[in-house]
C-alpha cells in the first residue's frame, strides 16, 4: 500500500480529542515504529481463573491487559495482538449442552469465530482508549482469521485435545449421537475430546499484512485461528477442531515477517525441574539448550510445552527473540531483562 496515495487514511480523532494527543503526525503520514512483535495474550488473562466470568469481568481484564500492550506501543514497539479464547470456547459449548434439545449445536470452528469477533472487539476498543490516554491515536482493528491445516492431519483420526465440562454418560450419550467424541474419565464422569491439528498457514495474512502497512494495530488469529481445510479446488470449508493458540502465533509471527514473538502468561518465566527441589526459572537462553531441556521432558504438554515450542519454533526459524514471561514484564523481557528469552 502506497505511503502517500489518496486510498491510505489515518482514522480522525474522537470529537474534543487535543492536537497532543493526535499522534503528532499528519493524516496519511506512517510514523516508523521498533521492530515488529507479535503479542500472543492467554485466553485465562482475559476472564476470570474458572472461566465462568461475567461479561463485565471479562471486559474488566482485557482493559487491563490492553494498558500492558499500549505501554509497549507507546514506547515505539510495532505490536501485532494474537490471543487465546479457551475460556470463551468453553463457554460456548457449555451453551450448546443446554440449549441442544432447543437449537443445534453451532460446530467447533463457529465457535472459534464466535470467540474471535467477541475478544476482538473487546480489545480494540480497550487498545483505542489505552493508546488515546497515552497521546497516541492509532486505528486498531480485529481481523476473524483462518488458519489452514491439513485435512490428513493425524490428529483428525485420534482425538485427544479434551474441552467443555464433564458430564453424566447419560447427558453425554446424546452428544455422542450428534458425532461427538467422548472419554470416560471414570468419578469425575465424561470429556469431549476433539482434533488439535497442525497449524499450516494463515490464509488470511494479505489482508493483514495491508492492515500493518497501513498503520493499524491489528488483533488476528485469535484461539489459534479458525481451523480450515481446503480441497484440490481451493474451497475453504471448517474443520472440527481447536488450534493451538501458541503455536499459531508462531506461525503468525513468520506470516506477518515478525523480528520478536512475546508469549505472555500468568507466570514470570518458563520453570525447569518444575515439581523438584531444582526447580529454577529460565532466563536468556539459546535456543538449542533450550530445546535440549525440552528434548529432555521438563514442559508439560497441557502447560508450558507448547509456549517453550512456539518460542523454539519461531528462533530457530530466523526470529530473533521469543520472550516467555507475565503480562507486567513483557517490555523488559523484549530488553532481555526479564522472563524466558530465547535467542539462536
Amino acid at each position: 500500500m502506497s505511503s502517500s496515495g489518496p486510498e491510505e487514511r489515518t482514522p480522525r480523532p474522537a470529537p474534543g480529542t487535543p492536537e497532543s494527543a493526535r499522534g503528532g503526525h499528519r493524516p496519511g503520514e506512517r510514523k516508523a515504529r521498533g521492530p515488529r512483535t507479535v503479542v500472543a495474550l492467554g485466553g485465562n488473562a482475559m476472564t476470570a481463573p474458572d472461566g465462568h466470568a461475567r461479561p463485565e469481568d471479562q471486559r474488566a481484564a482485557i482493559e487491563s491487559a490492553m494498558e500492558h500492550v499500549a505501554d509497549l506501543i507507546a514506547a515505539g514497539t510495532e505490536v501485532v495482538l494474537t490471543h487465546g479464547n479457551g475460556p470463551q470456547v468453553g463457554n460456548l459449548l457449555v451453551k450448546n449442552e443446554l440449549a441442544a434439545r432447543v437449537v443445534p449445536p453451532v460446530p467447533l470452528d463457529w465457535c472459534g469465530a464466535q470467540t474471535q469477533a467477541t475478544i476482538g472487539f473487546t480489545m480494540v476498543s480497550a487498545l483505542e482508549a489505552a493508546l488515546r490516554r497515552r497521546g497516541h491515536e492509532r486505528a486498531v482493528a480485529a481481523l476473524v482469521t483462518r488458519t489452514r491445516v491439513d485435512a490428513d492431519d493425524p490428529a483428525f483420526a485420534n482425538p485427544s485435545k479434551p474441552v467443555g465440562r464433564y458430564l453424566p454418560p447419560a447427558e453425554a450419550e446424546e452428544f455422542i449421537a450428534l458425532g461427538q467424541d467422548w472419554i470416560d474419565l471414570g468419578p469425575r464422569g465424561m470429556r469431549r475430546v476433539v482434533a488439535s491439528p497442525e497449524p499450516r498457514e494463515i490464509l488470511d495474512a494479505p489482508a493483514l499484512l495491508t492492515l500493518i502497512e497501513s498503520g493499524a494495530v491489528p488483533v488476528a488469529a485469535g484461539g489459534g485461528g479458525i481451523p480450515v481445510v481446503c480441497d484440490d479446488r481451493g474451497t475453504v470449508r471448517g474443520a472440527e477442531a481447536v488450534l493451538d493458540k501458541d503455536r499459531t502465533a508462531a506461525l503468525l509471527a513468520r506470516a506477518v515477517g515478525a523480528k520478536r514473538l512475546v508469549i505472555a502468561t500468568d507466570v514470570p518465566a518458563a520453570i525447569v525441574g518444575y515439581g523438584t527441589d531444582d526447580a529454577r526459572p529460565i532466563g536468556r537462553i539459546r535456543a538449542a539448550e533450550l530445546r535440549a531441556y525440552a528434548d529432555q521432558g521438563h514442559f508439560a504438554d497441557g502447560s508450558m510445552g507448547p509456549k517453550v515450542e512456539a518460542a523454539l519454533r519461531f528462533v530457530e526459524s530466523g526470529g530473533e527473540r521469543a520472550v516467555i514471561t507475565g503480562l507486567d514484564r513483557m517490555g523488559a523481557g523484549l530488553d532481555g531483562r526479564e522472563g524466558t528469552v530465547v535467542e539462536p
